[in-house]
């Protein structure tokens, strides 16, 4: 009687097969089809990858500009993917047996379970297509904002600015956002088309201030330390109304006047370019502080209180209807 070990019926035997291109391939399990197709593949990924490195040296000893080598770098990696995906198809094609039906599951498996991606992916398609924003651009896009130094294809990233930084100044973070987000939140680029924000600067005098006078020298101030932005912003509107209707009769700084609890708020209104907000403020308010200080009629207002006694300070006809012993101011009717 003789025994067999249950293991020989689970011993694969060894054998060395053919791949097309008549090198001997010897995976166990798998045919010399499959296996000739792995070594494919990871041949394509290897030729596109040495040729893409080739080029960008070639590309960075050439090449000075950064903004222009982040470009190529980009090309370059789409380009070699696509060719890389287009060849390893081509390789497998023959491998898949109901291509249709490997195409059907494939789209409806990620249309479920990567959903997110391709509205990431449409995001870039629609961004590369469409041009709401481009490299370096300043953008807001629903709570954030910043300039945007990165595109890829499934988000950007924005270099943020504002949030605890006064005037849209950045803050060194670097924000990564989706780009589904073109399609689900608000968008707001400060650069393209028409790069110019209207900026406001209030400057608060007292009640008793000459107040008129106070307004002709912001106005003078504004008018000129403006001037080349005004010129500029002109020139760039007839371009920019051949795409948009922008209702702008005057681009040349204003001065407004309202009443406010401490005093004449006059409130400056000029444009400056979204990147410069914080040095023409500064520029404006030295002028405005020399200025002021040779003005012995002009004082600035702050939040203050005061005791207001409407027989000596308010009109005649007050004062008249009171006690004598108040009286006119200087009549020495004053006890």
């Amino acid at each position: 009687m003789s025994f067999h070990s249950p293991l020989t019926a689970l011993q694969v035997p060894e054998t060395t097969a053919q791949a097309p291109g008549g090198l001997p391939l010897v995976i166990p399990g798998l045919t010399a089809e499959t296996q000739w197709n792995i070594v494919l593949t990871l041949l394509v990924a290897l030729t596109l990858l040495v040729v893409r490195r080739a080029v960008l040296g070639v590309i960075d000893r050439k090449v000075q500009d950064r903004t222009l080598r982040y470009r190529w770098s980009k090309a370059t990696a789409y380009t070699a993917f696509a060719l890389g995906l287009l060849i390893v198809v081509q390789v497998w094609f023959a491998a898949i047996r109901s291509f249709g039906t490997f195409l059907g599951l494939l789209s409806a498996g990620i249309a479920i379970a990567l959903k997110d991606l391709v509205a990431d992916l449409a995001g870039w398609i629609f961004i590369l297509w469409r041009r709401p924003f481009d490299l370096g651009d300043r953008i807001q896009i629903g709570d954030h904002a910043g300039d945007v130094v990165d595109i890829r294809i499934f988000a950007f990233t924005v270099m943020e600015i504002g949030n605890w930084v006064a005037a849209d100044q950045s803050t060194g973070r670097m924000i990564h956002l989706p780009n589904q987000s073109v399609f689900t939140q608000p968008l707001a680029n400060y650069t393209a088309s028409f790069p110019f924000l209207w900026n406001e600067l209030p400057v608060l005098v007292t009640f008793e201030s000459d107040w008129r006078r106070a307004k002709e020298l912001l106005e003078s101030i504004a008018l000129e330390e403006v001037a080349d932005t005004v010129e500029e912003a002109e020139h760039t509107l007839r371009r920019t109304s051949q795409r948009f209707l922008i209702h702008y009769r005057k681009l040349t700084p204003a001065v407004y006047t309202e009443v406010r609890d401490s005093g004449v708020n006059l409130t400056i209104r000029y444009l400056c370019h979204p990147r410069q907000r914080r040095g023409t403020a500064q520029a404006l308010w030295e002028r405005i502080l020399d200025a002021f200080h040779g003005e012995d009629a002009i004082d600035f207002a702050y939040p203050t209180q005061r005791m207001y006694v409407n027989p000596l300070e308010g009109k005649r006809e007050a004062r008249a209807e009171l006690p004598g012993s108040w009286g006119e101011p200087g009549d020495g009717s004053a006890g």
